[in-house]
């Protein structure tokens, strides 16, 4: 739900490059939280408009942007929680919501499913050469076990040699 909002505002008025966007994005997924981290990284990589002073493009002020991105990013989650909260136990024990909530579960999974296909694998793989990479190390994740830092380090050296 997050990454299709965030392309929309930074990279369609050109406050960063789709590839930027991208790289980005690919960091984001080795940490906790990988899309709301991912909204701190653009607050720190978009190009500030000319108009504002060229301090603007110091890192510190770079460092100062990312970390009043996260903070305004996981404020509602903070919010939601501190309001449901007290009243999660209660609300966790009745069949109705239990349904419920197995329904919106499966709906999070959908969605999550069409935020990598649209503007990942719509950009990201142009060509049947880059479909059948990312096929060979989905078959290695799931079905051959590959650990996670193995597929992280080979995809790494492919893209290397790759691009």
């Amino acid at each position: 739900v997050v990454l299709p909002v965030l392309q929309s505002q930074v990279v369609e008025p050109g406050w960063v490059s789709n590839e930027t966007f991208l790289l980005g994005y690919g960091a984001a997924q080795a940490m906790p939280g990988p899309l709301f981290t991912f909204a701190g990284f653009l607050g720190a990589a978009t190009s500030v408009p000319s108009v504002l002073v060229d301090a603007f493009a110091l890192p510190w002020t770079m460092a100062l942007l990312g970390l009043f991105t996260l903070f305004f990013i996981f404020l509602p989650s903070f919010l939601l929680l501190a309001g449901a909260l007290p009243f999660w136990q209660t609300l966790q024990q009745q069949p109705s919501l239990q349904s419920a909530f197995h329904g919106v579960n499966a709906a999070v999974v959908g969605l999550l499913f069409a935020a990598f296909y649209d503007p990942v694998l719509v950009t990201a793989v142009t060509w049947s050469l880059d479909l059948a990479i990312a096929v060979l190390f989905f078959v290695a994740l799931v079905y051959w076990r590959w650990p996670v830092w193995l597929i992280v380090v080979a995809g790494g050296l492919v893209g290397v040699f790759y691009l």
